[in-house]
């Protein structure tokens, strides 16, 4: 049976560049290959074609031979069955590496540090002046005897004689290439003979770290910070990692926080609510005067904008928010209750202000005012 063209095989034009052809066989081979068509012999061939095709037409030399002769001018070389040219087996692991675990580049190089969490929890005033802290925390360090090279002092790393200085390992298994981590070196690259002995060969040390944070003013229970390069360091000069810190703010005992506004509760005396007056409320910046008009019901909110939290953008604040509260009293001196039992006397329907589908009616005084507290 005669060989499909190449270019064909592929889909791609005769003058096409290395990065065409790379992206037309990686989409061809990720379509066909084995693992995502189980059982499927038609795919399975696919995909021999196309890493065939790929073998030849990413080699200059052979793309070349082939242009001028066809696949006699490969063949044995790549043109006849999937015994692929070695030279060109990094080209595969890298294509197919990343989605089906081959392996892909170079190991043994520097690596990013990791990222550490830290939570902290602080106080509502905290929260909403905002503060400074320092913070300790555990991380890998760069050993400061070998600087990292693991290796005693006088001696220096070797490079791995099994894969050379790569990291890896490449085999054939079937009609693919295979990269793994070398065994002998733990995919670093390299093979250290004679260990530090303060870090015991690892090239990093755990040591306390102290972390000055700023926290910024109207910050919220459950956000965080990014402390960049407070992570742990990274290996072999890499860059280190991040520090993230996790706010938990104390609950406070009479503000209610939602977003940016704050709320409170004000237990105002009746005869302020009902013939209007003033009254003092302490808010987290300082005492704030809250004016109450005559016949104000249970219940109302009183808002003072600009007063509540501080946005953590540093743009603007929130409101805050008072409702006042009719304060009952629970007991009555005699001549008290005297005064009220004459005002119920007194009062008629439309001297209560409507707080409830039932205000209005025929009812006794207190249960009057009962409606009315609420």
């Amino acid at each position: 049976m005669s060989k499909r063209d190449y270019y064909e095989i592929l889909g791609i034009e005769r003058n096409a560049g290395d990065a065409d052809i790379k992206s037309a066989y990686r989409k061809l081979a990720l379509k066909y290959h084995p693992d995502r068509n189980p059982g499927d012999a038609a795919a399975e061939e696919r995909f021999k074609e196309a890493a065939e095709a790929y073998s030849v037409l990413c080699d200059a030399e052979k793309r070349a031979r082939y242009d001028r002769f066809g696949h006699a001018g490969v063949a044995g070389a790549g043109g006849q069955g999937p015994g692929f040219n070695p030279d060109i087996f990094g080209d595969f692991s890298d294509i197919l590496g990343d989605f089906f675990g081959f392996g892909g580049g170079r190991r043994g190089g520097p690596t990013r540090g990791s990222d550490l969490r830290y939570d902290l929890e602080i106080s509502f005033e905290e929260s909403y002046a905002g503060t400074e802290t320092t913070i300790q925390i555990p991380r890998e360090e760069t050993c400061e005897t070998c600087h990292g090279t693991r290796a005693a002092k006088g001696t220096s790393p070797e490079t791995c004689s099994q894969c050379r200085g790569t990291g890896q390992l490449r085999f054939q298994q079937g009609f693919l290439v295979v990269a793994r981590p070398c065994a002998a070196c733990a995919g670093t690259g390299q093979v250290v003979k004679q260990p530090c002995p303060a870090c015991r060969g690892l090239g990093r040390m755990t040591k306390d770290h102290r972390v000055t944070v700023r926290i910024p003013a109207g910050i919220d229970d459950g956000q965080r910070l990014r402390v960049h390069g407070e992570g742990e360091h990274g290996t072999l000069g890499g860059p280190t990692g991040d520090l993230y810190v996790f706010i938990h703010v104390r609950p406070h005992a009479i503000f209610r926080r939602d977003e940016d506004d704050l709320y409170v509760d004000a237990h105002v005396p009746y005869p302020t609510m009902a013939l209007g007056g003033s009254f003092t409320v302490e808010g987290p910046s300082g005492p704030l005067t809250v004016d109450v008009s005559a016949g104000t019901p249970s219940g109302a909110i009183i808002s003072f904008r600009g007063k509540g939290m501080p946005s953590v953008t540093g743009r603007g604040r929130g409101s805050f928010h008072v409702r006042v509260i009719v304060d009952v009293p629970r007991k009555l001196a005699k001549d008290q209750k005297k005064l009220i039992e004459q005002l119920g006397q007194t009062m008629t329907p439309e001297h209560v202000q409507a707080t409830s589908p039932d205000a209005g009616r025929d009812k006794p005084f207190f249960e009057k005012v009962k409606d009315l507290f609420g």
